[in-house]
């Protein structure tokens, strides 16, 4: 368990990514628990980041690679 400080996303499908952030919105939304939308917020983010494009240019990625949701 000392080896888990990071967890990397080599392994992660982009259709898992995807089910991620659309399960963080529906349950931030459907509980008003913000912490679920900021959670989602953030994963975006770094992913965006580590794919060194926008946010919002990530997302589309995502959806035209998965043909989903």
């Amino acid at each position: 368990m000392e080896n888990f400080d990071k967890i990397t996303i080599q392994e992660m499908s982009k259709d898992d990514m995807l089910l991620i952030i659309h399960a963080l919105e529906y349950t931030g939304k459907n509980t008003n628990i913000e912490d679920f939308i900021t959670l989602k917020n953030s994963f975006i983010k770094e992913l965006s980041y580590l794919a060194e494009v926008p946010e919002d240019e990530f997302l589309s990625f995502l959806q035209k690679e998965t043909q989903s949701y």
